[in-house]
């Protein structure tokens, strides 16, 4: 089990991965013990038989994969939160706030937790993008001059009878066309992130005369290898950021604000280097970079805690409304074997939901669903170590060939080969900081459980 890898706690998750008593659950009764003797106790067994048909896929309220905004949501309250308390009051507020970056390694959740950000603010009538994917070796400039587009035509612009607004349109429409190339080819000295940034600043006047926020979520940003096509829209996006208008304040008059546009950014740790180091302070000063790590077990325990109280309503086969329970020991069993990982809980909960039909999911359907999972997770798990330069995965490696009590940076680096920790501390700098695997300090841990679960125990198999 993942828990087992954390020491002390590995005797309490024996117990909780323990088989449960099925005396707490309600047996279906065997057809034969039934005896039907008249036409009222015909219709209570048909009721019976329809109670336990009540957990299908198409109920299932779990939902792994990228992209996915799940019906159970767990962790993340500080992202969400930051919307919700920061970036948008300040930037409705016509006050400055930087875009957000937000990276990890596969299966962290990063485009799910912007697309519920984004679903949020659109339900509140801010105008939102759809998830801007960049496709390895796509033109960004492209995708992005499109979606401006269609927010152009939402804000009203498209009807505009200013010619200046016509010819702003008529210039990023040749950018959603051309790309980058159009810089390469136009004689006039214009570059798209010009185009790019006049319709985010007219887009912008028109979100605040109709009281409303602009949120722009790219994805896949690792996937920007066109260094200078990478440039021009994170200028484009970075000056929209800065740029201040004057605005008529009640009681106040003539003001300065900021534009009501929030740019968020979600990819693999990847990107860090390149938008980071590589465009220097001007980037780090225009956007927050966030990385994501596991979820903290007391998170998982309370996304799961409505399914152990009210449950989940379903529909049974006859139309009634029913809730479905999980019970405590299975809820037990699902944090332990997910790591805080969010694409292992999504996992881990829908194998379970659909191991069984009945009105409780029990430790015995966690286990026999994760029995059908284990491949996938131990999948999920060798994606993100096959990503690790060689350097990196050694570091790892000589970590989980220690005991938890010896793993300091000179016991690494003697397990490495190195004659000096000085030696090995870019590799565990970036494990840290950048991808969000490890923990440095006095001793040396994993923040990513599920790598040293998989490393360490014989995880994600059980018996």
């Amino acid at each position: 089990m993942c828990i087992q890898a954390r020491g002390a706690a590995g005797a309490g998750a024996e117990q909780v991965l323990r088989r449960e008593s099925p005396s707490g659950m309600r047996a279906p009764r065997p057809r034969d013990a039934l005896k039907p003797v008249s036409d009222k106790f015909i219709k209570e067994e048909e009721k019976l038989d329809n109670f336990y048909i009540m957990r299908t896929p198409l109920t299932n309220p779990f939902q792994p994969g990228s992209d996915i905004v799940p019906d159970i949501w767990a962790g993340r309250a500080e992202q969400l939160a930051d919307w919700r308390d920061v970036v948008r009051p300040r930037r409705h507020a016509g006050l400055y706030e930087t875009g957000r970056t937000i990276l990890g390694e596969p299966g962290t959740g990063k485009s799910s937790l912007v697309r519920r950000i984004a679903r949020d603010a659109a339900a509140s009538g801010d105008w939102v993008t759809p998830q801007l994917r960049i496709p390895s070796g796509a033109d960004p400039l492209k995708i992005v001059a499109s979606a401006l587009l269609k927010l152009a035509d939402r804000a009203g612009l498209v009807s505009s009878a200013r010619t200046t607004v016509l010819d702003l349109l008529a210039r990023v429409e040749q950018v959603a066309i051309s790309g980058f190339a159009l810089s390469v080819r136009s004689g006039d000295g214009q570059e798209p992130s010009s185009a790019l940034f006049d319709l985010l600043v007219e887009v912008g006047l028109a979100a605040i005369r109709q009281d409303a926020v602009v949120v722009i979520h790219i994805d896949e940003v690792q996937n920007m290898t066109n260094e200078a096509a990478l440039s021009q829209l994170l200028i484009a996006l970075g000056d929209a950021l800065v740029h201040t208008v004057e605005v008529d304040a009640p009681g106040a008059g003539p003001i300065e604000s900021y534009l009501p546009i929030a740019v968020y950014l979600t990819g693999l740790p990847d990107f860090e280097d390149m938008a980071g180091a590589r465009k220097g302070a001007t980037f780090a000063r225009r956007f927050r970079t966030t990385t994501l790590t596991a979820i903290d077990e007391s998170d998982l325990r309370e996304a799961l805690r409505p399914l152990m109280t009210a449950g989940w309503t379903t529909q049974a086969d006859d139309g009634a409304l029913e809730p479905v329970r999980m019970s405590s020991a299975a809820v037990a069993a699902v944090v332990a074997l997910c790591c805080g990982e969010p694409y292992l809980f999504q996992l881990a909960g829908q194998r379970a939901w659909n191991a069984g039909a009945g009105p409780e999911v029990s430790q015995d359907d966690v286990l026999a669903g994760w029995r059908g999972a284990s491949s996938e997770a131990a999948a999920h798990v060798e994606r993100i170590l096959n990503r690790l330069p060689r350097r990196e995965r050694e570091f790892v490696d000589a970590m989980t060939a220690l005991p938890p009590a010896e793993r300091n940076i000179t016991r690494i680096a003697q397990e490495m080969g190195m004659t000096s920790a000085t030696q090995v501390g870019p590799f565990s700098q970036r494990l840290d900081t950048v991808r969000g695997i490890i923990s440095r300090g006095k001793q040396y841990s994993f923040r990513n459980r599920a790598v040293e679960a998989y490393l360490t125990t014989d995880w994600p198999q059980v018996d």
